[in-house]
């Protein structure tokens, strides 16, 4: 499977699934809920949804799935992160729970809940780097914002005070906010037509790195 109509994955052990399946779904996408090994096989892009992001962690371990996700990852598999999802990507944690882990793959710091409690949620319009026309509107959802960026990636978005809240490596893009909340889709499309130029993954994907 590939071309317009790619193979995309969403993490389905927490958080909001069915918005971003139903965005990737209208944009022509064929979506599997992840919440196994088996599930990965054939997957060419693989979202991670925006939720509680040591609650991702703890279910991703107890399901088996962090060597599985790390290493599908290393070989190149193209990820969108939300939120959470921006925070399990990082390589680096601030301010996570005792033992929380990632499950890396970008080479940026992220801070976790900067923006506060969930009253301090808002919405806004952002102009993003590489989105073409108006700005997007996007959702801020007790968001993390990234602290560091490394060599070879690059900042999409910043808030006016600087803060980065939207980073991508090629490979992994990371967004602080929630397009598919908001029901802006480009960004999504940006990443299924990545998805589509990525082979499928193979269906006996080890639990354990080698």
């Amino acid at each position: 499977m590939g071309g317009s109509s790619p193979a995309i994955g969403i993490l389905a052990l927490q958080g909001d699934v069915f918005e971003h399946r139903r965005m990737l779904e209208s944009l022509g996408a064929t979506v599997v809920e992840v919440r196994g090994v088996r599930d990965l096989a054939g997957l060419q892009g693989l979202v991670i949804p925006g939720g509680e992001s040591s609650v991702m962690d703890k279910l991703t371990r107890l399901f088996d799935l962090v060597e599985p996700l790390r290493g599908a990852i290393d070989e190149g598999l193209p990820v969108l992160g939300t939120c959470a999802g921006m925070i399990m990507l990082a390589k680096d944690l601030v301010d996570g729970i005792d033992g929380q882990e990632t499950l890396g793959g970008l080479d940026i710091s992220v801070q976790r809940n900067a923006f506060g409690a969930q009253r301090e949620s808002f919405d806004t319009r952002l102009s993003v780097k590489g989105v073409a026309g108006e700005p997007m509107d996007v959702s801020f959802i007790r968001a993390p914002v990234v602290t560091r960026v490394g060599p070879g990636v690059q900042v999409l978005a910043s808030l006016e005070d600087g803060r980065v809240v939207a980073v991508d490596d090629s490979q992994c893009m990371a967004l602080a906010f929630h397009p598919e909340v908001s029901g802006d889709s480009r960004l999504h499309e940006a990443f299924v037509k990545r998805a589509g130029n990525y082979p499928p993954l193979p269906g006996d994907l080890p639990t354990t790195l080698a």
